[in-house]
């Protein structure tokens, strides 16, 4: 979404959110490329022996059986 000069905006809510108060919240669009699908993939990949002793530390944490 751009913010316009006059920094004045118009929505439309959808129907789906109910009356009432809410809060907006406003972030600035990220100046970060963003990944492929390939590079998020090749970066899995790259730290696949990091990421599955972390889940299983986070069983055994929770006692769960593996």
């Amino acid at each position: 979404m751009e913010i316009p000069i006059n920094r004045r905006l118009t929505i439309d809510v959808p129907v789906e959110i109910p009356a009432g108060r809410v809060i907006l919240t406003f972030t600035p669009e990220s100046k970060v490329k963003k990944m492929t699908a390939a590079q998020e993939i090749e970066l899995i990949n790259r730290n696949v022996d990091r990421l599955n002793a972390e889940a299983i530390d986070v069983l055994t944490y929770q006692d769960l059986d593996l």
